[in-house]
């Protein structure tokens, strides 16, 4: 004999705790067997009126002319990981935003290139046991052969005296001093902490083991979930038996 069967449905949220940024819920729900548990829930403070996704994150790839086409990342020091992670470019949207606007917002500032939008995923969650945080992934492309894009400039906060750029996908590195408006040396690299890294689409999965190895960076499951899907549309075909003839 089955069991009755019950749609799972929260009854009751309360907030424990609440910070700037992020407040910790007990949220109090009925699970399929008709029991009534409890489950430990953080949420953003931030998430804009007008959408249901709390931020974006933008995959966008740079196109020059005989260069490869890149994936532009981004490194940061993330507290919570205690370690440094490889990203995507992403960001909270702000009030009145779409999702295209503010993919292209926090592309500029955070990189300096300006692209152009080329698809939207839908409204996804990010960490559903942990969290109700949601995003849009955010396709887009980048001319590189675009003046605005051929030295590009973040527009980040106060946060330190070089711009650091790091081309892995061409070799080329400067390091820059904005106080005194000259280039230092011909290595490349930070703004308020946020390093920019371009790694080649078709050594993508690649290059990000490579940096793996050096140490002390974790990279973010999306990235690395994304490495191994153009891995697959790179190379599996190949491996066929039909094409190994």
């Amino acid at each position: 004999m089955s069991c009755p069967k019950t749609e799972p449905h929260v009854v009751k949220e309360e907030v424990l705790a609440t910070g700037k940024w992020v407040k910790l819920e007990r949220t109090t729900y009925v699970d399929p067997a008709d029991k009534i548990r409890t489950w430990e829930t953080a949420k953003r403070t931030t998430r804009p009126s007008n959408t249901d996704a709390d931020g974006v994150g933008i995959i966008a790839i740079l196109k020059r002319t005989l260069h490869k086409d890149c994936v532009v990342m981004v490194k940061q020091f993330r507290p919570p990981m205690g370690c440094h992670t490889l990203e995507f470019p992403a960001g909270l949207i702000d009030n009145d935003e779409t999702a295209e606007i503010a993919a292209l917002r926090e592309l500029k500032e955070e990189t300096g290139y300006k692209g152009e939008v080329v698809g939207v995923t839908p409204v996804t969650c990010l960490d559903p046991g942990l969290s109700n945080c949601t995003t849009q992934i955010v396709m887009v492309n980048i001319n590189g052969d675009d003046v605005e894009n051929v030295n590009p400039t973040q527009q980040l906060g106060e946060g330190g005296k070089f711009f650091y750029y790091f081309f892995i996908c061409t070799i080329s590195w400067i390091i820059y001093d904005h106080v005194k408006n000259t280039i230092l040396t011909d290595i490349l690299f930070c703004v308020e902490f946020v390093e920019v890294i371009l790694l080649p689409l078709d050594e993508f999965q690649k290059k990000i083991d490579e940096v793996i190895k050096k140490g002390n960076i974790s990279v973010d499951s999306k990235v690395y979930i994304y490495a191994m899907g153009m891995s697959q549309a790179f190379f599996k075909p190949n491996e066929l038996p039909v094409l190994k003839q």
